[in-house]
C-alpha cells in the first residue's frame, strides 16, 4: 500500500503542473472531495486513511484533467 501511495502522490504532483486557473481549482477541488468519498467509503472496510489518500489522488488528476481542458478552451497554454 506504501508504494502505491507514493505512486499515486507522484502522479499527482506531476499532473499540477498545468498552470491555468481552472486547472489548479479542479485539482483542489477534485482531490478534496475525492478524498472525503474515499474517506468515507473506505471506513466502511476499515481503511478510511488509505481511501481518502486513493480517493484524494484520483480526484486531484481527474479535476486537473477537467479543468485543464476547459482553460485550453478559453486560451491559456
Amino acid at each position: 500500500m506504501k508504494h502505491t501511495f507514493l505512486s499515486l502522490l507522484a502522479i499527482v504532483s506531476i499532473s499540477s503542473c498545468a498552470t491555468g486557473p481552472n486547472a489548479q481549482r479542479g485539482a483542489v477541488i477534485g482531490g478534496l472531495g475525492g478524498a472525503a468519498v474515499g474517506g468515507i467509503i473506505g471506513s466502511q472496510s476499515g481503511r478510511g486513511l488509505e481511501g481518502a489518500a486513493i480517493g484524494g489522488a484520483l480526484g486531484a488528476i481527474g479535476g486537473n484533467a477537467i479543468g485543464n481542458s476547459q482553460d485550453r478552451r478559453q486560451g491559456y497554454r
